[in-house]
């Protein structure tokens, strides 16, 4: 199969799966939904272990990506929260900025120097943000305002910079360590689901009762969000072993335009027009960085 239809395969699920998540959570809290969310996909990561030969791991790589799902526990929390209380079509675009993130952590902490086009990337970035952020009617600082004063805003601010750490870690676990991707796919979905379980006791809540007080209808919705999510995973793996990962994720970060605009339009949200394009403008922004 052509690497491009797997990675738009991969888009198209993470997409429904990322509406799916916003549906449930209309009835779930944050916490709940992921953490029953983690079990299921530990449970369909499963067929990952088959291809995977145990000599070639290493217990470095090993601590090494359990770190790294604690801060993917934490982010992904966070993410819930601001995808729960905020329009899927304004928060979720806000993760487009990762990229960009992520070239300013590795020019400041590993030299690696920023180019013409990372550099135009960033700039398409702010002005997405911007774009997507401003409202008529308000004055041009009410952009910067709602990122100082609203909480949710902060959640997915915090979960930007917890996603730049993991992806340096991811290249550093896929490079440096040579972890077989299949064998990352499946031990990150065990690690965190281990975090996830020590997120809730930490919380002071039955993980049991968590699970029990889900009702029959909400789980075959939940059930569903887990699928697709593995799936995108699976997908965007075998799309990387038959092209690069810069083009690999270019075709892979529509799926938040896809989310974003169709979540928008499933939930009755407003100003979808100038939210789609605010998106496609940070799309191109992180196209140019990734693809430099």
């Amino acid at each position: 199969m052509e690497w491009i239809v797997l990675a738009f395969m991969s888009a198209i699920f993470s997409a429904i799966a990322t509406i799916f998540e916003k549906k449930n959570l209309f009835t779930l809290d944050a916490l709940q939904f992921s953490f029953v969310l983690a079990l299921l996909n530990m449970v369909f990561s499963i067929p990952f272990f088959y291809d995977v030969d145990f000599a070639t791991i290493s217990t470095t790589s090993l601590f090494v990506l359990y770190l790294k799902t604690i801060l993917g526990a934490l982010a992904f929390l966070c993410v819930m929260l601001a995808i729960k209380n905020m329009d899927i079509s304004g928060s979720l675009p806000l993760l487009v900025l990762t990229p960009g993130l992520v070239a300013i952590f590795a020019f400041l902490f590993i030299d690696e120097s920023l180019s013409t086009f990372e550099i135009v990337g960033m700039f398409l970035l702010l002005i997405g943000t911007y774009f997507l952020e401003a409202k008529p009617g308000y004055n041009l600082l009410y952009p910067f305002k709602v990122f100082y004063k609203s909480k949710y805003h902060h959640y997915i601010i915090f979960a930007l910079l917890l996603f730049t750490i993991t992806a340096i870690l991811d290249k550093v676990l896929l490079k440096k360590y040579q972890l077989p991707p299949h064998a990352f796919l499946g031990f990150q979905q065990i690690f965190l689901a281990f975090n996830f379980l020590i997120i809730v006791l930490f919380a002071k809540k039955n993980p049991v009762m968590l699970i029990k007080s889900i009702d029959k209808q909400i789980w075959g919705w939940i059930l569903v969000t887990s699928i697709l999510s593995v799936g995108y995973r699976y997908t965007q793996i075998e799309a990387v072993k038959l092209a690069p990962v810069a083009l690999v994720l270019s075709v892979k970060r529509t799926s938040v335009f896809f989310a974003a605009i169709g979540g928008g339009k499933i939930f009755n949200e407003t100003n979808l027009l100038k939210k789609a394009l605010a998106t496609a403008i940070m799309i191109a922004g992180a196209i140019f960085i990734v693809n430099n």
